[in-house]
């Protein structure tokens, strides 16, 4: 762990496995004079897209700063989702989700094979329930196929239920590149191969700092500075001023809400911000699993539907569904002010929708679990968006990426997205 002490940082054992940088404070307890700092690189946010695009980083010889406001990493969006490894059937050909969940599912698997994460390639059947649903079917198919997925195949109603006897459906799509995967112990993997902890990591070029906030920034001589406190101190004034050659704004809920904080960045270049919340249900009162695949019905707006998944314990979880949330504004995003109760009432829309292809389930045997929410950059109504990736040549800030919109699939996509921005970004 490192403090900042009298303009020196020094080094101490905490017993675990989260470094932070504390701040220093007069007798008083009021902050002494702000410090500056340069550094070379800050990614802030400690998701899994924040995580692997520092590891990129600091592979390729760079000096990278996470900063993340919450006491660990991973603990909003990249731990509220399925932990599907998706196969790049969904998205537009050529778009950025297309290639980048295409190519992030090959280095993902590589990845966990290589470094022991739980994982399972299942396989997923994508279900038509009624024949007006073929056609959208056909769609994802030629969808899919565009985007370079391998071993798709048209089935027809029988032989997917005779893989999945529990299942009812007219035809189905199966796709057999897409599986789960523990997201926990693949971010837990990123983390201890960036950090030199017991000088047993692979690289030691990174360097966390947990309950740390970024209030805001300004381009002064070409490069972004960054002002930063500790977490609960947002109100106050810096204690921190960090001067670096390459920031990452990777914030996830609040990427936009920190963009607008920025001054020298044009607002005009900061697109809307839209939010939908999606909770999950787990079956009980079952001894096995009724399916060995993830199921999907077809895409609904905003999402992919209510679909069935398999975590690696065996857990059945129904969801996410999507409720778009209104009425949130930059401070409430930035400090991810979002509720996550998952109100039991809202199974009473799960059963009839899980029913279409999953007829047997039982009354009562849904229980709430979790809820996650999508930082979306389309809303209600409207078409969806593909990930924004901007850098100097957009905005015209020297030395700032922002993120926009990391929404699903960008768990498989993270090393992918990683790779991009150290392949584009790096001088």
């Amino acid at each position: 762990m490192l403090a900042y002490l009298g303009r020196k940082w020094m080094r101490f054992s905490t017993g675990n496995l989260k470094p932070t940088w504390r701040f220093a404070r007069g007798a008083s307890g009021v902050p002494e004079t702000i410090a500056k700092e340069r550094v070379d690189t800050v990614v802030i946010g400690a998701g899994v897209v924040g995580l692997a695009v520092a590891r990129e980083l600091s592979l390729r010889g760079r000096e990278v700063l996470i900063l993340d406001a919450a006491s660990s990493f991973g603990t909003v969006t990249s731990s509220r989702n399925s932990e599907v490894v998706h196969a790049g059937i969904y998205y537009p050909p050529n778009s950025l989700k297309a290639k980048f969940c295409v190519r992030g599912r090959e280095l993902l698997y590589r990845y966990c094979s290589e470094y022991g994460i739980p994982h399972n390639k299942i396989g997923k059947l994508i279900v038509a329930t009624g024949s007006s649903e073929i056609p959208k079917l056909d769609l994802l198919m030629h969808l899919g196929t565009q985007n370079g997925v391998s071993g798709l195949r048209m089935l027809e109603g029988f032989d997917a239920m005779r893989m999945e006897p529990q299942l009812r459906c007219v035809k189905a799509l199966l796709s057999p590149e897409s599986g789960i995967l523990d997201a926990h112990s693949f971010m837990l993997s990123l983390v201890e191969r960036n950090f030199d902890f017991m000088g047993e990591a692979e690289n030691n070029h990174a360097t966390f700092s947990y309950n740390t906030v970024v209030l805001n920034g300004h381009v002064e001589e070409e490069k972004m500075h960054l002002f930063v406190a500790e977490t609960g101190l947002c109100e106050a004034e810096a204690q921190l001023e960090l001067i670096p050659n390459l920031v990452v704004n990777s914030a996830g809920l609040g990427a936009q809400a920190l963009a607008k904080r920025f001054q020298g960045l044009d607002h005009r270049f900061v697109p809307p911000s839209y939010y939908a919340r999606g909770c999950y249900f787990t079956l009980s009162g079952t001894k096995s699993p009724p399916f060995n695949k993830l199921v999907y019905p077809i895409p609904e707006e905003g999402g992919l539907g209510v679909h069935v998944t398999l975590d690696l314990n065996g857990l059945v979880k129904f969801g996410p569904d999507v409720e778009w949330i209104e009425c949130i504004d930059d401070q409430s995003s930035f400090l991810n002010k979002f509720d996550y109760r998952v109100k039991t009432h809202r199974a009473e829309k799960f059963y009839p929708e899980i029913r279409k292809y999953y007829p047997d389930l039982k009354d009562g045997s849904l229980e709430p679990g979790y809820s996650g929410i999508r930082p979306k950059l389309s809303g209600p109504k409207q078409s969806p968006v593909d990930f924004v990736i901007q850098g100097e040549e957009t905005h015209g800030v020297p030395g700032l990426v922002n993120l926009f919109g990391i929404e699903s699939p960008g768990l498989t996509s993270s090393l992918a997205i990683a790779e991009y921005i150290a392949n584009k970004f790096l001088r």
